[in-house]
């Protein structure tokens, strides 16, 4: 067996492979910090023609400045009927909207107009915090997979960063994604024969079956000791029967 000691030259190699490696990583993180932080909408899915409540978080990816802008721009394709804004302390909320081209029609009502964006602006999102900007969505398109929004992002030093590239399936996540909310269907499969479309006898006939098969197991138990009381009788009388003939053979 070869042992060596701490200060061996492949120990030291090995401890210095790791160092370089972890090093290195230090650096990619630092030299690319927006692969790591971007703005998202939280959850990540919604279902299709519902409403749902959309977290838009956005952090602050700079060393020195603040972002004191968030502007939110929804997808043209895809109007949207009703949108609430939750308020965030600290911050305007100012929606803009314009009529659309073809109304929609929301059960009785006519939806003429549709919000495009919601600008936030007023508060502060300082270095290493992160903020959310909650939002109520509806009615959400039946006949589309995904929602693609787009966020501008503005610094207290007069930076403006667009986050607004499309990701595309089976490519690299772009430089500056634009937050998706992905539409799909939460509700369960449909079973082969739901309750409420059976028969009166076929909804029934599990708990009759039951109770078959319940009086079917006592009476067949009650059976069972009627015979084992049956036999227990013979054999008390076949002693008995040979008791007496014996004391008659004694008496003889």
């Amino acid at each position: 067996m070869i042992s060596r000691a701490p200060g061996h030259p492949s120990s030291r190699r090995r401890r210095l492979s790791v160092a370089t490696v972890a090093g290195a990583a230090v650096v990619v993180f630092l030299a690319a910090p927006g692969a790591f932080a971007h703005v998202t909408v939280n959850p990540r899915t919604a279902e299709p023609g519902g409403f749902t409540k959309a977290d838009f978080r956005v952090p602050n990816e700079r060393d020195a400045d603040s972002t004191v802008q968030v502007e939110i721009a929804f997808p043209a394709e895809h109007p949207l009927g009703h949108v609430s804004v939750q308020p965030v302390p600290g911050w305007k909320a100012t929606v803009k909207k314009e009529r659309l081209k073809q109304p929609i029609v929301d059960g009785d009502h006519e939806i003429t107009e549709a919000v495009t964006s919601v600008l936030w602006e007023g508060g502060t999102i300082r270095p290493g915090e992160f903020q959310e900007f909650p939002l109520s969505l509806g009615p959400l398109p039946e006949d589309a997979s995904e929602m693609v929004f787009k966020a501008v992002q503005t610094y207290s030093d007069g930076e403006v960063v667009r986050w607004i590239d499309v990701p595309e399936k089976g490519a690299a996540e772009p430089e500056h994604p634009a937050p998706v909310l992905a539409l799909k269907s939460t509700a369960p499969v449909a079973a082969a024969a739901p309750a409420a479309a059976r028969t009166p006898y076929e909804a029934e006939a599990p708990a009759t079956d039951m109770v078959s098969r319940l009086l079917g197991g006592s009476g067949l138990a009650v059976g069972l000791a009627a015979l084992g009381w049956a036999a227990a009788g013979r054999r008390a009388t076949a002693t008995r029967s040979a008791q007496a003939a014996r004391q008659e053979e004694i008496t003889a």
